[in-house]
């Protein structure tokens, strides 16, 4: 009786620790993977971008628990700045790499922030903000989790100032509230605020399209006199403390929460950060050197969204067979996959912008192929447990007892117990294993 709660575990256990023969599933066929051609373009000219990563739920029905959580992607050269903009969306911004000044405007009041790599901040849905690249010579990559307040899924940004293909949100008003709220005539308001935008035709072709989207100016070049007084009076993000209410912090502000020669861990949860909590995400960015590996583990509620930011390597994740069907499956083909759910693997090469999903309870390892870094959003942080099915510490498989060992594993207790002894290390391990002499 008490072996049998045991045994999903054990059977998710086995498929690491023993090798077990599943068949695995390509990229193609992984709906756990995101290549990063998965990313639309939204603005692109010389300056910079900014992509969006399609639809979590669109690719798998596992991922329903996901349609209001989107993926941005922001590039852009030295010294250049993302016009203020607002989005109806809640917004966690991680700088990847490169040197920015973000600005914050509220209604009386005005914020701005130096931030360097692995600098963090929510800004609240509505929050008109502007970013600048404030380096001479590297490109600022940030990453952006996006939670939409109005429709599940959509985002929407309105610009202070219009480009030709997204007018400024002040041109949708009527020129009589416009004389009214400022207060003066209809021309000035458009000489000083507005740019006459070209009547858009009815029909366009895709290379049109890709034309507008490359003369966008959301992503303009500046001076370095003009950077310099954006960012003269900015305030750093804090390296010692995580707590901030608003400001930006660092997500390697403290120690690693797991370390050795083969790894480091970071993690910021909602209890260490109030920006988090009010989301429920917690954000982490891992180090793996190259050859080494992250030991096999799950989370017990949370779903993790991780970008590759640099490195390459391989990422092993176990799930059960079909979790790749889509949303189009009737409900009695849903019963009989219940009766009928086996291990699978599924396995998938990483490379630099490629996203993939953890989702809660399902054991994933990931090998390092060259240095490898990896930023990761976790949702439903609260309560959640991170275990470990190999290692020296915090393996759950050792807290099973002797008389449940003897009843799950063909082995003995004392088998089972050496076996897990091999591994010295915990959390992150060399890749290669233990060569034996035959």
């Amino acid at each position: 009786m008490a072996a049998t709660p045991i045994k999903p575990l054990m059977l998710l256990a086995i498929a690491f620790l023993a090798s077990v023969c599943v068949s695995s599933r390509s990229d193609q066929e992984n709906p756990f993977i995101f290549k990063s051609n998965r990313f639309q373009t939204l603005y692109e000219n010389e300056n910079g971008h900014i992509r969006l990563l399609q639809k979590f739920d669109k690719r798998s029905k596992i991922f329903e628990n996901l349609q209001n959580y989107r993926l941005l992607e922001y590039k852009s050269k030295p010294r250049t700045l993302f016009l203020p903009q607002y989005t109806d969306a809640d917004f966690i911004l991680v700088v990847l790499s490169g040197k920015a000044t973000l600005t914050v405007l509220k209604s009386n009041d005005r914020n701005s922030f130096n931030l360097e790599r692995g600098d963090t901040i929510k800004l609240p849905a509505g929050t008109i903000a502007y970013l600048a690249n404030r380096d001479d010579n590297e490109d600022l990559r940030v990453l952006d989790l996006a939670i939409p307040v109005n429709k599940p899924g959509q985002l929407q940004s309105f610009l202070l100032s219009g480009t030709q293909n997204q007018p400024s949100l002040l041109s949708g008003f009527s020129k009589n509230i416009l004389e009214a709220a400022f207060n003066t005539n209809y021309e000035e308001i458009e000489k000083v605020l507005l740019e006459q935008q070209e009547q858009e035709p009815q029909h366009r072709s895709l290379k049109d399209r890709r034309q507008e989207i490359n003369e966008e100016n959301v992503i303009v070049k500046v001076s370095r006199e003009q950077i310099e007084e954006l960012s003269k009076n900015a305030k750093s993000s804090s390296k010692k403390s995580v707590s901030s209410e608003s400001g930006p912090f660092n997500l390697r502000s403290r120690n690693p929460i797991y370390s050795n020669k083969f790894g480091k861990f970071f993690e910021i949860t909602p209890e260490k950060n109030q920006q988090l909590q009010d989301l429920d995400i917690f954000v982490n960015s891992v180090d793996i050197k190259e050859g080494s590996l992250l030991l096999p583990n799950y989370n017990s509620r949370a779903i993790v969204i991780v970008t590759v930011t640099e490195g390459k390597g391989d990422f092993e994740l176990v799930g059960q067979r079909n979790e790749n069907q889509g949303k189009e499956n009737d409900k009695e083909e849903e019963q009989e996959e219940e009766t009928s759910k086996q291990v699978q693997l599924y396995r998938a090469k990483l490379s630099p912008g490629d996203v993939f999903v953890i989702p809660a309870g399902h054991p994933v390892a990931i090998n390092a192929s060259s240095d490898l870094n990896l930023i990761g959003f976790g949702i439903n942080a609260e309560n959640n447990e991170r275990n470990f099915l190999a290692g020296e510490e915090d393996n759950v498989i050792s807290q099973v007892e002797r008389p449940v060992k003897e009843l799950a594993f063909p082995g003995s207790s004392h088998e089972v117990d050496r076996l897990l002894k091999n591994q010295k290390q915990s959390y992150f391990a060399n890749a290669q294993p233990l060569q034996r002499d035959s």
